[in-house]
């Protein structure tokens, strides 16, 4: 190397050793810058991995905040539902639940965790309260006889019940005035009768809760009779029949009637009514009707409305409760009392009934009821003298409805099937209670 004019002069060989050298830092500065651009992207993702690691963390963190809330909230409901039994029931001790709800373990998913929490939410906490005293709907139980309603009227409340009643009888009998001097031969008349009877009932009753468990009612009717009967003597060899055909129409007799509830019914018992109904013979008496007699018979001229003679009915109903439905009972006695007529001392017989049945509520505002009725009616005695075929047995199938039209007017209608001879074929009533 030689200096001149203060410049380094290079040889040639230094020079070429020069350019070599900076060309390999060329070369290797190149390739390493390539390097990082390679590799750059492949830390953005695994950065990128590892904030979605964190963001899922604190996820699942919140997650289990939430449930210890819950776990909390459960907690305090059940520490509330204790001190309320210890109130309700200070003397009884507090016994733990035989269930008790497992901790869910920590190693399980928060969505285990969650349906858990919810399965011990939706369960049933604490103890029922005890029952108490309510009144039974009347929609839901229909009459348990003829005269007895079977439920009560709250104190205060006045109702008045419009009524319309249908009844059909169809009847043959036989009627024997003749008398036998072998098994097999009769001597005298044999006449045999087809009765047709319609009965159409108009009444109006009014009813009165002098207290909850008190009320008194007073029953007002009308009365329309047609009686269209059908004879033939078969042994005096008649042709032609004889047909015969009577009507009457008048007021028909009073009832006055009281009921009262012996006890409250608390905790779901039968809850038991005393009811004592009693009649004044007010309609036609069948004493006063005058009777013509024909080449068919002996027949009125005109149709009794009324008895003809006072009577006391004491009777007992038991109504229980069940859900969804009613069952319901009674039972009477009816004590028929003696009067005098024309005829002579006319006693009518005393009668024993009762009645069972089932009513069914099918939602808020309709209910059924299906029921059985029969009553035994004692010979009458004529100067003490008993009447044959003066004994009945009236037994009746009764289908219900009632529909709640509003909170003070509910439609009745009932059908009576008659199962035995003596009971009418068909009865069909409406009642119309309005309450104010």
């Amino acid at each position: 190397m030689k200096k001149t004019n203060n410049h380094v002069i290079l040889t040639c060989v230094k020079r070429c050793k020069l350019f070599l050298l900076m060309f390999v830092l060329w070369i290797s500065t190149t390739n390493f810058c390539y390097s990082q651009q390679i590799t750059e992207p492949q830390e953005s993702t695994e950065i990128r991995y590892q904030l979605e690691l964190e963001r899922q963390q604190k996820t699942l963190i919140k997650q289990g905040q939430d449930i210890e809330n819950l776990k909390r909230l459960i907690k305090n409901q059940n520490s509330k539902t204790d001190k309320k039994k210890t109130n309700t029931s200070p003397n009884k001790k507090t016994q733990p639940p035989k269930n008790k709800t497992a901790q869910p373990p920590k190693n399980k998913t928060a969505n285990n965790k969650s349906i858990k929490s919810t399965a011990i939410i939706n369960k049933p906490v604490g103890k029922a309260p005890p029952k108490s005293a309510t009144r039974i709907d009347i929609s839901a139980i229909p009459k348990l006889s003829t005269n007895v309603s079977g439920v009560l009227t709250k104190a205060g409340t006045l109702i008045i019940e419009p009524s319309l009643g249908y009844s059909y009888t169809d009847t043959n009998r036989v009627f024997l005035d003749a008398y036998s001097f072998l098994p097999a031969i009769v001597v005298g008349v044999i006449d045999i009768r087809e009765i047709k009877r319609h009965t159409v009932i108009g009444s109006i009753g009014t009813r009165y809760g002098l207290t909850d468990r008190w009320e008194v009612d007073l029953k007002l009717s009308y009365i329309g009779r047609n009686d269209s009967q059908r004879s033939r003597p078969i042994s005096e060899g008649v042709e032609a029949d004889s047909i015969f055909t009577a009507s009457g129409s008048d007021i028909g007799d009073i009832q006055l009637s009281t009921r009262y509830q012996l006890n409250s019914g608390v905790g779901g018992g039968a809850i038991y009514v005393f009811n004592l109904v009693a009649t004044i013979p007010t309609g036609t008496s069948p004493f006063d009707v005058e009777y013509v007699e024909t080449d068919g018979g002996v027949f009125p001229t005109e149709l009794p409305t009324g008895s003809g003679y006072y009577s006391v009915q004491p009777s007992l109903s038991a109504i229980y409760p069940t859900d969804p439905g009613v069952l319901f009972g009674n039972i009477s006695y009816g004590n028929n009392l003696e009067t005098n007529e024309e005829v002579g001392k006319f006693n009518p017989g005393d009668s024993v009934g009762f009645s069972f049945g089932l009513g069914l509520s099918l939602n808020e505002r309709t209910s059924m009821s299906f029921s059985y009725s029969h009553k035994h009616v004692l010979k009458s005695k004529n100067n003490d003298v008993k009447i044959d075929g003066s004994e009945l047995d009236i037994g009746q199938f009764i289908i219900g409805y009632s529909f709640n039209y509003s909170k003070q007017t509910n439609i009745n209608l009932s059908l009576s099937i008659g199962v035995t001879d003596d009971a009418p074929d068909m009865r069909l009533n409406f009642r119309l209670p309005m309450s104010f």
